[in-house]
């Protein structure tokens, strides 16, 4: 997720008191995206022989555990390994613990039912693929039984870290563009892409390269603008679980959560301005147990003590903040949302092992 707009906004609220026409994309491009890279739509094949209630990773049935940005379920043993991985790579929750925001569960049921795995997997899937594909390594995928160390481990980190399996665009292997002008085609697909709710198309389009913050010159917008106008709230979790900047401005000075506000998709409105304010919000509610209501301006929620001594420190504390530079404040406060993270997967992880004992 692209936290770095938000933190530096969020830094500035805290220290500093306080007194008192997106353009309409044509339907040629929806079939550009298909004449341009048609193995954007080779899943159907394997789609249909998938089954989505169980681990995306090792097929064990029950999953407890999701991870979001890769659109699959998970056991707890391979859940286990992708947490190590970092949330960069793979942003886990659990299933069964905690609370979820209607849109995310929402775009993570649609996104795995609908074949995520396939885009992960498309090699061990694809049959004629692989055996066409030189130098592809034949990799078995492991099973429920299969210990997680090093046969599990070895292959999430082969499917999620190197990408080992995943089905390359046309266009880079048959050498037709590559670098800078493969990234560009590839976000162009993107911004038609997001308009639709063919989320697995986008999702091959973002593994295979495409900027999710992309600014179509001749649009003037970016794909988040698209999907926030055309009320697409699965594209707009999808985009922003890949990086995608909320803050992003089009042609016409709008944000994201301005183009939806103006078209009337309030839902996805309330939804973007919770975006915003992610970060801040989850350690708020670990720390005090309360969100703050955006709606009604109420952004932060400053915990309230009569303890002198605690005061004191605050108020030191807060004076040390003003004069720290906004990148370092940004990775202290990653550091410390990775560490609420953290723990909240851990306790999850307890409760979910002590109730399925």
């Amino acid at each position: 997720m692209c936290f770095a707009n938000t933190i530096v906004e969020t830094h500035k609220k805290f220290i500093t008191p306080k007194e008192g026409g997106v353009y309409i994309h044509t339907k040629a491009e929806h079939r550009e995206i298909c004449d341009k890279n048609p193995n954007l739509y080779n899943m159907s094949r394997t789609k249909s022989r998938l089954q989505i209630e169980v681990c995306g990773d090792c097929g064990a049935s029950d999953p407890s555990w999701a991870s979001i940005n890769r659109g699959i379920l998970l056991c707890s043993d391979c859940c286990s390994v992708h947490r190590s991985l970092g949330r960069h790579i793979s942003m886990v929750k659990s299933l069964r613990q905690g609370t979820w925001e209607p849109s995310v569960l929402n775009f993570v049921n649609s996104l795995n039912a609908h074949g995520a795995n396939s885009v992960w997997e498309h090699h061990l899937l694809d049959t004629n693929s692989s055996k066409n594909d030189k130098g592809m390594p034949r990799v078995r995928k492991p099973n429920p039984k299969d210990p997680l160390h090093p046969v599990k481990s070895d292959f999430i980190k082969s499917k999620h870290v190197n990408l080992v399996f995943v089905l390359k665009s046309n266009l880079q292997e048959e050498g037709i563009i590559s670098g800078v002008n493969l990234e560009n085609e590839l976000s162009r697909q993107l911004h038609a892409s997001v308009r639709t709710s063919n989320l697995e198309t986008s999702l091959r389009l973002l593994v295979q390269g495409a900027n999710p913050n992309y600014f179509h010159e001749e649009k003037r917008s970016t794909p988040l603008h698209v999907a926030a106008k055309f009320g697409q709230a699965s594209q707009i979790e999808l985009l922003i679980a890949n990086g995608a900047d909320i803050n992003a401005i089009d042609g016409n000075g709008l944000t994201p959560l301005e183009v939806a506000k103006s078209n009337n998709h309030n839902v996805i409105a309330e939804r973007l301005l919770d975006s915003l304010y992610e970060v801040t919000d989850r350690i708020i509610m670990f720390l005090g147990g309360k969100k703050p209501d955006h709606s009604s301006g109420c952004h932060l929620i400053i915990p309230e003590t009569n303890n002198t001594e605690i005061s004191e420190q605050l108020t030191i504390a807060r004076n040390r903040l003003q004069v720290v530079p906004n990148k370092m404040f940004e990775e202290l406060v990653m550091d410390l949302y990775d560490e609420v993270d953290r723990r909240e997967n851990e306790a999850s992880k307890i409760i979910n092992l002590s109730v399925f004992k």
